[in-house]
C-alpha cells in the first residue's frame, strides 16, 4: 500500500461528526427489520407543497425553462424577494443586494466564505442550529459559543455578548424564531443587541427561515429594521423551505451589502452555479401567489404544539420552554441521565431502542441536557410518541 501524506485536509478534520448520524442509522436499521419506529425528529413540514407552486414548476418544464440561469438567480425572483421583504419587513433592497441560492444553508455558506478571514470569530448563541459552527470552521473562522438560559427563553442578552467581543470578532448570528428552541427575540432585546453591535465593527447575520411560523400573539421583528446603521451591518438569510413546505426544492436567499452579494455570487459561480431553474419558478409562484394557506399551516402547528406540551407535562422531571415559533420543542431530560445514560446522545439511543421513538440529541445543538422534538407530524403520532417516551422513562 502506498504510504504518503494524510489525504484528508485539516479543515475537514476539524468538522465534528454529526451526533444525529448514529440515531438516524439505527432508526433506519430498526425500520428495515420491521420495527414500528416513530420519528419526532423531522426538520421539515409534513405538508405537501401547494398545488399552485407545483404547477409553476410543471409549466416551467413544459415551456423549456430547463437551462442555466443567472448564477445569482433570475431577476424576476430577485424582484419577488425584494417585494416580499418590503411587505414583510418594511425594508427596501435593490436587486444587486439579493442573491438566490440552493437553500438557506448555501446562502449562509457563501456569506461566511466571503466575510471571514482565517481566525475571524463568529458569536453563536447556544442552543444553535447544528450547521452554524461547521460552516464557520469550513470558512476558516472560529465559532464562539455563548450559552443561553432556559429561564431567559433561550434568548441572548446584550450583556451576555459583550464579554465575548474581541479584536477578531467578525459577526454574530441571530436566529429568531430559533431552531431548536422555538424562542423569539422581543424587539426590545434586539434593540439592546443592536445598540451594542453598533459600537463595534461587527456584522449581524439574521437567520429568518422560520419567520412566518409564529405560534403565539407575538410581534416578530428582524433586527435589520431597527435603523439605517443596523441595516447596513445586517445580512438576512431566508428561504422558501419552511414557510411553503418546499424543503426539497432547495431555494434560499441572501440579502445585504451589494459588494458582499457580488462576491458571494462569485463563490456560488465556482461551486453550484445557478440554483435549479425549475425550482426558481416554483419559488416565484410561492412568493407572489396566495399566502392564506401559510396561516393554515401555522394553525395546525399550534394545535400540535399544544398537544406536545400537554403530554410533556405528564412526564416527571422534564422542563420545556413553550415554543413561540417553528415546529420544534427543546425539553430538558437531564434528570433521567445516569451512569449508563451519560448524555443526550445515549439518551436518544435509549429512547430509540426502548421506546422505538427517534428524536435528536441536544448535544447536536450545543446543549447536552436536552433533546429536540419536532411536531411537524400528526397529532396521533405526537401523542403515541410521547406515550412511548413516558413509558420508557418510567422504567428508569
Amino acid at each position: 500500500m502506498c504510504q504518503g501524506k494524510e489525504i484528508i485536509a485539516e479543515r475537514i478534520k476539524a468538522i465534528p461528526p454529526s451526533p444525529t448520524l448514529t440515531i438516524t442509522a439505527k432508526a433506519k436499521a430498526l425500520r428495515a427489520a420491521g420495527e414500528d419506529v416513530i420519528s419526532l425528529a423531522a426538520g421539515e413540514p409534513d405538508f405537501d407543497t401547494p398545488d399552485h407552486i407545483k404547477k409553476a414548476a410543471i409549466d416551467a418544464i413544459h415551456s423549456g425553462f430547463t437551462k442555466y440561469t443567472e448564477v445569482g438567480g433570475i431577476p424576476e425572483l430577485k424582484e419577488a424577494v425584494a417585494q416580499y421583504i418590503k411587505m414583510e419587513y418594511g425594508l427596501s433592497y435593490t436587486l444587486d443586494e439579493i442573491m438566490i441560492s440552493c437553500g438557506g444553508k448555501q446562502a449562509l455558506y457563501n456569506l461566511f466564505q466571503v466575510i471571514l478571514e482565517p481566525g475571524d470569530e463568529v458569536i453563536i448563541p447556544a442552543p444553535y442550529w447544528v450547521s452554524y459552527p461547521p460552516i464557520v470552521i469550513l470558512s476558516g473562522g472560529r465559532p464562539i459559543i455563548v450559552k443561553t438560559r432556559e429561564e431567559d427563553g433561550f434568548r441572548l442578552r446584550a450583556e451576555d455578548i459583550k464579554p465575548y467581543i474581541g479584536p477578531k470578532t467578525k459577526a454574530i448570528i441571530i436566529n429568531s424564531p430559533s431552531n431548536p428552541t422555538g424562542s423569539i427575540y422581543a424587539k426590545e432585546d434586539l434593540l439592546k443587541i443592536a445598540e451594542l453591535i453598533i459600537g463595534y465593527n461587527i456584522h449581524i447575520i439574521s437567520d429568518d427561515v422560520y419567520h412566518k411560523i409564529i405560534l403565539d400573539d407575538i410581534e416578530w421583528c428582524c433586527i435589520a429594521s431597527l435603523g439605517k446603521e443596523v441595516k447596513k451591518r445586517t445580512f438576512i438569510i431566508n428561504s422558501a423551505s419552511k414557510t411553503y413546505a418546499m424543503t426539497g426544492w432547495r431555494i434560499g436567499y441572501l440579502i445585504g451589502n451589494k459588494n458582499v452579494i457580488k462576491a458571494a455570487t462569485r463563490v456560488q459561480s465556482q461551486s453550484t452555479s445557478n440554483p435549479n431553474s425549475i425550482a426558481q419558478k416554483a419559488a416565484l409562484a410561492a412568493l407572489t401567489g396566495p399566502q392564506d394557506f401559510v396561516r393554515g399551516f401555522v394553525e395546525v402547528f399550534k394545535k400540535r404544539r399544544d398537544l406536545l406540551m400537554e403530554n410533556l407535562a405528564k412526564i416527571p422531571g422534564v422542563s420545556c420552554f413553550r415554543p413561540q415559533g417553528t415546529f420544534y420543542a427543546f425539553p430538558r431530560f437531564s434528570s433521567y441521565f445516569n451512569k449508563k445514560i451519560k448524555d443526550s446522545l445515549k439518551f436518544t439511543e435509549y429512547l430509540l431502542e426502548e421506546a422505538k421513538v427517534a428524536v435528536v440529541p441536544g448535544i447536536a445543538f450545543g446543549s447536552d441536557g436536552f433533546v429536540r422534538l419536532s411536531f411537524a407530524t400528526s397529532l396521533d403520532t405526537i401523542e403515541e410518541g410521547l406515550f412511548r417516551i413516558k413509558k420508557a422513562l418510567d422504567k428508569l
